[in-house]
């Protein structure tokens, strides 16, 4: 017959553990412990009112690294935070074994606001004096996370009414049948599971009302109602390669020596066109404070994908001397690598007229000169969504039109007007007469920087330094959804998530 050791459950042991020996050198807990010790984080003590009265409070250094040390092992609940410093043997030693509370925790974070920002500088500082910051190219781009509430309490004033409408309806409809059904009085559950469900859709109703009755619709850059959130106003919808989420972008400039964070925040809405000269302007200011340099923005060069670029924001860089490289939308199509990219793509079903069918073209269209309205096949007026439209290039200037989705949804010249059954609208593009060539624009000036091969060559590397940032918080760090609400205290968590990112490159590369 086998035999095994003996085993007991029953006994004890005793292990004498010394707090400081758990930090060993070259790990990122090491890193976090030394770097935080040499800081002055006395911006945190206006937190605090105990000088003469009211129970001691815990030292922000060691809130800050339980905090960022959780965060680095994809930790975010205060909750488990707490536990941490219970169970876990760095961080006990990172806590020197003082045991927080969960909601000393998540007000210590909620409440940090412009402390943060401050943190992050002087993280940031440490990497310029570690020599990890080359100042040769920021890449700036954001990365779409999902907030802490849902899609399901989105949308304008109007559908937001509709909505509690259909709710008041669904609840006069079970009221009804509530009071004039015939129920078995053995079987009370139907009853209890109505019941339950009238009060969840009053309570959905409720919240609903109250919230409009003390908000007005957000209004976008069109000063068109766009969709409010009645949990998280601050954020947005957002369209992601997964899917439309309800969250924020966050942002950053990265640096491409160490993809250092040298700025970081978030922002509730998809225009990042509109947020890049108040981006350039923090990243000044966030180099100027940490003494990267004063003037950074003529010292780096600066690269942004499609989504920064806007004939204002050409302008800006111009005016500011900066030399930037953010591409128009047609840059890829001007670039003979990718002449052959069409070639793969799914044919629209339809693209060719069946025999003797004639897709409407922009003669079809009627155009009138003096207003500078547009006119469908149909009858029915489109609207103005370019007025100043430049093809790819700048050769060719005009008018971009659109057709409204509830004319195109229903008309009957819809399959002579529309090849893919998935557009929405026709949208059309009235060029100038004589198909005359576009004055030279601050766009045309950037197409001509951003064209030439060598500035091709730079603007290939953005990518690669500012992509594996985000691939490195969300993936490695976990970090896929905000927990927080509110544009100020999300910023916080972007933020500190940035430090721990920038203290993974001193553990990595400092001295």
């Amino acid at each position: 017959m086998a035999r095994y050791k003996a085993y007991s459950y029953e006994q004890k042991i005793m292990i004498p553990v010394s707090l400081e020996r758990q930090i060993l050198p070259g790990t990122f807990e090491y890193t976090l412990n030394t770097v935080i010790d040499q800081m002055d984080l006395s911006v945190f003590d206006g937190r605090y009112h105990n000088d003469t009265t009211g129970a001691s409070a815990y030292d922000p250094v060691i809130l800050l690294k339980v905090i960022l040390y959780a965060y680095s092992k994809g930790v975010v609940s205060s909750r488990k935070i707490a536990q941490l410093c219970e169970e876990n043997i760095v961080c006990m030693a990172l806590s020197a074994d003082t045991h927080p509370h969960f909601t000393t925790i998540a007000d210590f974070v909620s409440s940090m606001g412009e402390r943060c920002v401050e943190l992050f500088t002087k993280v940031l500082a440490v990497c310029y004096s570690e020599n990890l910051i080359g100042k040769h190219m920021f890449a700036i781009d954001g990365c779409k996370i999902s907030s802490n509430c849902s899609k399901e309490w989105s949308g304008t004033k109007a559908e937001l009414l509709a909505k509690a409408g259909k709710i008041e309806k669904s609840i006069e409809y079970l009221v009804t049948k509530h009071q004039t059904a015939d129920l078995d009085p053995d079987d009370p559950t139907e009853r209890e599971r109505e019941e339950e469900s009238i009060r969840k859709l009053k309570q959905r109703a409720e919240k609903i009302t109250g919230w409009l009755g003390t908000h007005e619709d957000k209004l976008g850059a069109g000063g068109t109602p766009i969709k409010s959130n009645i949990i998280d106003n601050d954020s947005a919808k957002l369209a992601t390669s997964h899917g439309v989420i309800q969250g924020y972008n966050g942002i950053a400039a990265v640096d491409d020596k160490h993809q250092t964070v040298v700025w970081a925040g978030v922002y509730g809405d998809s225009n990042e066109s509109g947020h890049l000269p108040k981006i350039l302007e923090e990243v000044e200011a966030s180099c100027r404070k940490t003494g990267i340099g004063d003037d950074i923005l003529r010292t780096v060069k600066i690269t942004a994908d499609t989504g920064y670029h806007s004939e204002q924001n050409m302008k800006l860089v111009c005016e500011k001397g900066i030399e930037a490289y953010i591409p128009d939308r047609g840059f890829r199509t001007r670039d003979v690598r990718f002449k052959d990219a069409g070639k793969y793509k799914k044919k629209v079903a339809g693209w060719q007229p069946e025999k003797g069918r004639k897709y409407f073209g922009p003669k079809d269209f009627v155009f009138n000169e003096e207003s500078g309205s547009l006119m469908c096949p149909a009858g029915n007026p489109m609207w103005l969504k370019t007025p100043n439209f430049q093809s790819a290039g700048g050769r060719y200037k005009g008018k971009s039109y659109m057709g409204h989705i509830r004319h195109c949804s229903g008309c009957e010249l819809r399959s002579r007007c529309i090849r893919d059954e998935h557009t929405k609208a026709r949208q059309v593009t009235i060029f100038d007469h004589g198909g005359g060539t576009a004055e030279l624009t601050y766009t045309v000036l950037m197409q001509r920087r951003i064209d030439t091969a060598e500035a091709r060559s730079l603007y290939s590397k953005r990518m690669g330094t500012v992509e594996p940032v985000f691939g490195h918080l969300a993936g490695t760090k976990r970090l896929n959804r905000f927990t927080l609400r509110g544009k100020d205290k999300v910023n916080t968590q972007w933020t500190l998530y940035c430090v721990v990112h920038n203290l993974g490159k001193i553990q990595k590369y400092g001295a």
